[in-house]
C-alpha cells in the first residue's frame, strides 16, 4: 500500500555526515545529563509505599498534595487512578520514617484534609526489591540487544547487526537523556516502553536492510550510496504510513491517557520519533562506512574448466 511514490532517489548518503554529527551531539548530551543529573526512579526501583485511596466524591488533588507536604511527606506523588474519586499515592522511602507506619500517617494527613477517604490497598516495596528490579531491567535490555544482534547477523551480515545495535542504543540513551534532563519519573511502564521501542526500531531497520540487500542484486551498476538511497526512498511511503498511524495512537494515549499512562506514552513518543531517524539516517550510513559491498551478497560465478583433450 502506497499513498505516494517518489520517482527520484533522495540523496540521503550525501548528507550522512551531517546527520551523524547531529546524532553524536544529541547522544553526548544525553550521556552528559545521565551522568550529572541521573534518572528520577519511581518507588518500584527505590522502595517506598504505594496506597490506593477512594473518596465518595472527587477530591482536590492539589489540596491533597498541599496537605501531605504540610505534614512532612515531601516528593510524594498523588494522581487519579481509574476514576476521579480514586487516588494513587506514592510515598518514597525515607530514613526518618518507619515504613510500617507510613500508611497510617498518610491516612491521618488525608483525614485532616477532609473528604472521608477509604484505604483500598497498600503495598510496600523494600530497597532490596527495588535494586533487583533495576538489575533485572538492565539485564532485560542487554538480552534484547544481544538477541537483535544475533538475529540480524544470521539474517543479513555482521555489518548490519552492528549498525542496528548502535542505532538502537542511540535511541535508548536519548530517551533516558530526556528523562534525566527533565527529571521525569522512570518507572516499570517506562522500561516496558523502552523495550517496545527496541523491537519497533529494529523492525524499521530490517525493512530498509532487506531492500538494500535486494537492490545489490538488482542494481548491478549502482554504487553503494546509490543502492542505499534507493532503498530508503522506496520505503519512504511505507515508513510515513506505519509510523504516522502509530504516532497518532501514542499521542492519543499521551493526551487522553491521564497520569497513569503519561510517562509510558511520552517514552514511546520520543522513541518512535528517534527510531525513525536512527533506522534511516544512522544505521544505513553506518552500514556504508563499515564496508558493505555487492560481493557480500552475490557470489561470483565459477567458470567451468575446459576439458583437456
Amino acid at each position: 500500500m502506497e499513498f505516494f511514490r517518489i520517482k527520484r532517489d533522495i540523496p540521503f548518503m550525501k548528507h550522512a555526515p551531517v546527520f551523524n554529527v547531529i546524532s553524536l551531539i544529541t547522544f553526548l548530551l544525553a550521556v552528559f545529563f545521565l551522568a550529572t543529573k541521573g534518572l528520577h526512579f519511581s518507588i518500584e526501583f527505590t522502595g517506598g509505599t504505594l496506597m490506593e485511596v477512594s473518596y465518595q466524591s472527587a477530591p482536590g488533588v492539589d489540596h491533597i498534595r498541599g496537605q501531605l507536604a504540610k505534614d512532612g511527606f515531601t516528593d510524594t506523588q498523588v494522581q487519579n487512578f481509574g476514576s476521579a474519586r480514586d487516588l494513587l499515592i506514592r510515598v518514597p522511602l525515607s530514613k526518618d520514617m518507619d515504613t510500617a507506619k507510613t500508611s497510617e500517617r498518610v491516612m491521618v494527613s488525608l483525614n485532616a484534609a477532609g473528604g472521608n477517604p477509604q484505604l483500598r490497598r497498600v503495598e510496600y516495596v523494600g530497597p532490596q526489591v527495588g535494586k533487583e528490579l533495576a538489575s533485572d531491567g538492565a539485564m532485560a535490555l542487554l538480552l534484547v540487544c544481544a538477541g537483535i544482534m544475533l538475529y540480524l547477523a544470521m539474517r543479513f551480515e555482521w555489518r548490519f547487526a552492528v549498525s542496528a545495535i548502535i542505532a538502537n542504543l542511540h535511541d535508548i540513551v536519548i530517551i533516558l537523556g530526556f528523562f534525566a534532563f527533565f527529571q521525569w519519573e522512570f518507572s516499570l511502564p517506562v522500561l516496558a516502553a523502552i523495550l517496545a521501542i527496541l523491537g519497533y526500531s529494529v523492525n524499521e531497520s530490517v525493512v530498509v536492510f532487506d531492500r538494500i540487500r535486494e537492490n545489490f542484486r538488482k542494481m548491478r551498476k549502482a554504487t553503494v550510496p546509490q543502492v542505499i538511497d534507493n532503498a530508503i526512498t522506496a520505503t519512504m511511503s511505507r515508513t510515513i504510513i506505519t509510523h504516522g498511524c502509530t504516532q497518532m495512537v501514542v499521542l492519543s494515549m499521551l493526551v487522553f491517557g491521564g497520569e497513569t499512562l503519561h510517562y509510558f506514552a511520552l517514552a514511546l513518543t520520543i522513541g518512535i520519533l528517534f527510531g525513525i531517524y536512527s533506522s534511516v539516517l544512522v544505521s544505513s550510513p553506518l552500514v556504508m562506512w563499515l564496508g558493505v559491498s555487492r560481493e557480500q551478497f552475490i557470489k561470483p560465478k565459477k567458470e567451468k574448466e575446459e576439458a583437456v583433450v
